[in-house]
């Protein structure tokens, strides 16, 4: 296969599962979990690294900002044969309970971002894959963390979408506080439905992830609360970050290892 049009990924660089992220300084983090950890390439917002885990090859790559760089790094591994995606990001959170430092297991995306529509029409589920789920939700409760379990909003526009609370109005955070009189309380709407929290990547990875019949999941570190206001108490986000990408690699491991003993698929390295 030649070269991916964007990434520049061949197959030498090819593996069966991925940790992504969206920022290309969190990929060294994320690699120094691994054993011989390498760079592969850097161009874009796309940073990537490989490691071993467990006897298996793993990417570690970032997604940058938002659904269409996410869709190309997806769609780029894929066509090189990865199959298991893990997302590890920030994002607001925005269920009762949730407070900074809290982590969030994704089970499926609210999906309010437009590179999901580009693949598939608005009733289609975008859906985390239960192996991936089960796998993250046994190690976040074994690392004895706070977390809640459910559906995600995900979004393209971050300051057309997140709200802020000031003397307390409701207000935008777009530019002059822009903001549509009927799209004023979609944050209120998402939290009346149950979502937990809002970030801008997992509707476009797990939309098409179910549509290939591969597996992804993600959590999130709760960074701040939305609609953003003054909450008690400051956190190292670094700190909350070092434990979602503990959780996320642990979770791997048991998804390799799982793997492993399925009868009839055994390990496929890249």
């Amino acid at each position: 296969m030649p070269a991916q049009l964007i990434t520049g990924l061949e197959d030498k660089d090819s593996a069966r599962y991925a940790l992504i992220c969206g920022d290309p300084e969190r990929v060294p983090k994320i690699a120094s979990r691994l054993a011989s950890h390498s760079k592969v390439r850097s161009i874009r917002e796309f940073n990537i690294m490989s490691g071993m885990l467990e006897g298996e090859k793993v990417i570690v790559a970032s997604t940058g900002i938002g659904g269409p760089s996410a869709a190309v790094l997806v769609e780029e591994l894929a066509n090189l044969g990865t199959d298991t995606f893990i997302r590890i990001g920030t994002s607001g959170g925005i269920a009762s309970g949730l407070a900074k430092g809290d982590m969030v297991i994704t089970t499926a995306a609210f999906r309010k971002d437009g590179t999901s529509n580009s693949y598939a029409p608005n009733g289609f589920p975008a859906a985390a894959h239960h192996e991936v789920i089960g796998a993250l939700v046994r190690s976040a409760g074994a690392r004895k963390c706070n977390f809640q379990v459910g559906v995600t909003l995900s979004v393209d526009g971050f300051y057309s979408e997140n709200r802020v609370v000031e003397k307390g109005v409701l207000g935008s955070m777009s530019h002059k506080g822009f903001m549509l009189p009927s799209r004023r309380d979609d944050l209120m709407d998402a939290k009346q439905l149950g979502v937990k929290n809002i970030e801008m990547e997992l509707g476009t990875v797990l939309t098409l992830t179910t549509i290939w019949g591969l597996r992804a999941g993600g959590i999130c570190l709760v960074s701040d609360v939305a609609p953003w206001h003054p909450t008690e108490g400051l956190i190292d986000p670094e700190k909350g970050m070092d434990i979602c990408i503990d959780i996320a690699v642990d979770a791997l491991r048991s998804i390799i290892d799982s793997d492993r003993r399925r009868p009839g698929k055994g390990s496929r390295s890249g």
